[in-house]
């Protein structure tokens, strides 16, 4: 995975699963680097059922615990859900690189460049919230 101007290694990510009767419904992966959690990924099989909302929870509790004082994560322009997932769950934008995903694409030349929505996949979008 590709996330700014890095890649990631998602084996080496610490995680949180969701099951429901020993099915996986749901994944969220972060990173810890200083004072700041990283929400590395999130994937929520099945929607509209609070499982995202209840990983997310989970990484905002492992980020007061370990004392970081914020929590953070990346999202593309394209991901329309991304944007509004986030912010309806307290975070702010915080940073907007542009045309970041030209950069990601000398890294990985399989990203699309058209994504979700057929919107042209270009910017990243960091978002944040305060502890």
């Amino acid at each position: 995975m590709v996330i700014r101007d890095r890649e990631v290694d998602m084996r080496d990510a610490e995680g949180f699963l969701c099951m429901d009767e020993g099915v996986l419904v749901g994944l969220l992966t972060y990173a810890v680097q200083g004072d700041t959690l990283e929400i590395l990924s999130l994937d929520s099989l099945r929607e509209n059922q609070g499982i995202g909302s209840a990983l997310v929870d989970l990484a905002v509790q492992e980020a007061r615990d370990q004392k970081c004082r914020r929590v953070v994560l990346i999202t593309t322009n394209d991901n329309i859900r991304a944007l509004r997932f986030y912010q309806r769950r307290g975070f702010d934008m915080s940073n907007f690189y542009r045309n970041a995903m030209d950069l990601a694409r000398k890294l990985k030349p399989g990203i699309p460049a058209v994504g979700e929505n057929q919107i042209p996949l270009r910017h990243e979008i960091e978002f944040e919230m305060l502890l």
